[in-house]
């Protein structure tokens, strides 16, 4: 058995988002076959891979029993890489695989190829032509019964996992695919599910949401999930992400509403069991968290985030789904929280994580999230949401990011029939509130989360554009890192921070070798300028902290950075 995964899946927005991860679809799809045929050959490509070699991948699938191209998002974006698959790619790729069967799986096959934020998202009609099989089902339960029936026609497609712990075994089994990925091991981040499904499906959920799709929630046991941490950790992964859930909080909550009280215990076993089995680690981070949660159960959701601080790993981001603080567009959307609601989760959040940890971030903060675009929606909405964001930052707290995206209306969800009308008529609202919100609170914010001279750890270099080096922390969201220099690609560095934009920092590497700065580099250092750049380079080579310093008019200039420089 010869099997091609191509994967061009990701469920957040890489350009300010998760760096180069690994999500759980090619690793179950991976271990469905390995379960199966032990000594199966799996070839793992990315879609970024494949789109600049389309004739190579002729080769690679033509002894192949299967090529699956895994495909679409769930959540719009930018990426800085790993571009998730276009349309165009499903639609391209077919005429260069040569395999004996061919299949497509992922969102974009179950909830539609969209452009992006503010698009209806549409499931081309060619793709039953282009494929032998058209996967809208859970992908490693499907595969998983075509290879035992012979890719049978009957199989059924649509098919759906038993249950959340019907996956361990496949996880635990397909672990040893992520050696195949580009940014294996060092840079790369396993998400793991804890579970799937919505408490809040008993009343329909958020109007634009596909989680209550699902169902209730159904939780992954602690033994399955240690087991996969363990797989993965036996095959060099060291960072990790507790994602691929609306609420983090509530895992193992025993409560049967639509709002369950957080279960500190269940969570303290979920991350001792992970540090277990991966004790050394070097990420271990979060995603979603319901607000509402924190609302209705503050005491007991302030000691489960305690939990998670004392086990994780610092510059960690709890995401949250606020969406919109304007009350109609809340209650025309059953959204989750009402303003006081978010207010108070931010707040508690930044009580229990404010502190900062040994990379130079805060251990764990909040992000918000909002979506544009609901009914419910005036131009008033743009402006409740920024003053209630101003607020935010008045008070003193913290937040690591702020997602402003336009609804992406999938099918099956009640957006389906409003579509993106409001969209396309508040598009210049849209655009001008975006510009407002970074300008205005981004970028006060970042420089609260990351003040200048904060040395940040471990910052790995992903991509040169001219003379600048951009880099990133691994974990959840990291902040986009500019070095004003070309740097080799995938190596870790710690960055003192100088300057600030909206959503990034710009810094010098740690420990600063004044002597041989570049010229660039010693004007990227706030009020030196050109002309004082060129008189230190004139000037050098300085042999001493001191002598620096009589080298230059404004030596408060350079002081703070004299505990970090070297003067070899």
């Amino acid at each position: 058995m010869r099997v091609l995964i191509i994967d061009g899946y990701t469920d957040e927005p890489a350009g300010l988002g998760v760096p180069p991860y690994i999500d759980v679809y090619p690793r179950y799809i991976a271990g469905s076959i390995w379960t199966l045929d032990p000594y199966a050959e799996i070839i793992y490509v990315t879609i970024d891979s494949v789109r600049g070699d389309l004739e190579h991948l002729r080769e690679l699938s033509s002894s192949c029993d299967l090529s699956i191209l895994i495909a679409g998002v769930t959540v719009p974006g930018k990426y800085l890489s790993g571009a998730p698959a276009t349309v165009k790619d499903a639609l391209r790729l077919p005429s260069f695989l040569n395999s004996k069967h061919t299949a497509i799986c992922g969102p974009a096959v179950r909830f539609g190829f969209a452009t992006g934020g503010g698009s209806v998202a549409r499931i081309p009609k060619e793709l039953e032509s282009l494929y032998t099989f058209v996967i809208k089902g859970d992908p490693e339960t499907v595969v998983h019964s075509l290879l035992m029936e012979n890719f049978s026609e009957k199989v059924d497609t649509d098919a759906i996992r038993p249950s959340s712990d019907a996956i361990n075994e496949y996880a635990a089994r397909g672990a040893r695919i992520i050696q195949q990925h580009p940014f294996y091991p060092e840079g790369l981040i396993c998400e793991i599910e804890t579970f799937r499904g919505c408490p809040r499906s008993i009343t329909g959920g958020c109007s634009f949401c596909t989680e209550p799709l699902h169902g209730l929630p159904d939780f992954r046991s602690v033994k399955g999930i240690a087991k996969e941490v363990s797989s993965l950790h036996s095959f060099g992964a060291r960072n990790f992400r507790l994602g691929r859930q609306p609420d983090l909080l509530i895992y193992g909550s025993k409560d049967q509403n639509d709002s369950p009280a957080p279960s500190p215990s269940a969570l303290k076993r979920l991350f001792s069991s992970v540090r277990k089995v991966a004790p050394d680690l070097k990420v271990l981070h979060i995603d979603n968290v319901n607000p509402s949660t924190i609302f209705n159960h503050p005491e007991a959701s302030e000691e489960a985030l305690k939990v998670i601080v004392s086990h994780h790993t610092p510059g960690d981001v709890a995401a949250l789904g606020i969406e919109s603080v304007d009350e109609e567009v809340i209650r025309r959307n059953n959204l989750k929280v009402c303003p006081e609601g978010a207010m108070l989760a931010i707040e508690i959040i930044n009580e229990v994580g404010r502190e900062r940890g040994e990379n130079g971030l805060p251990h764990l903060l909040p992000g918000v999230n909002f979506v544009y675009g609901l009914p419910g929606e005036t131009k008033e909405t743009f402006d409740i949401n920024l003053e209630f964001m101003r607020e935010v930052l008045e008070r003193g707290l913290m937040v690591r990011r702020i997602n402003l995206r336009q609804v992406m209306v999938l099918p099956s969800t009640r957006m389906e029939s409003v579509g993106d009308y409001l969209v396309r008529k508040h598009k210049h609202l849209f655009v001008e509130h975006k510009r407002r919100m970074r300008n205005e609170i981004d970028l006060p914010m970042i420089r609260r989360v990351v003040p200048r001279w904060t040395v940040m750890r471990d910052v790995r270099t992903e991509l040169v554009e001219g003379g600048m080096t951009w880099a990133r922390q691994i974990g959840s969201y990291p902040i986009l890192v500019g070095i004003p220099r070309q740097m080799p690609l995938g190596k870790f560095v710690d960055v003192v921070v100088l300057t600030h934009g909206p959503r990034s920092v710009s810094g010098l590497t740690v420990p600063v070798q004044i002597n041989s700065l570049t010229m660039k580099e010693l004007e990227a250092i706030p009020g030196i300028g050109s002309r004082r750049a060129a008189s230190l380079v004139r000037k050098r080579p300085f042999k001493s902290p001191s002598d620096l310093l009589s080298s230059i008019d404004d030596p408060s200039l350079i002081e703070p950075l004299l505990p970090l420089m070297e003067f070899k």
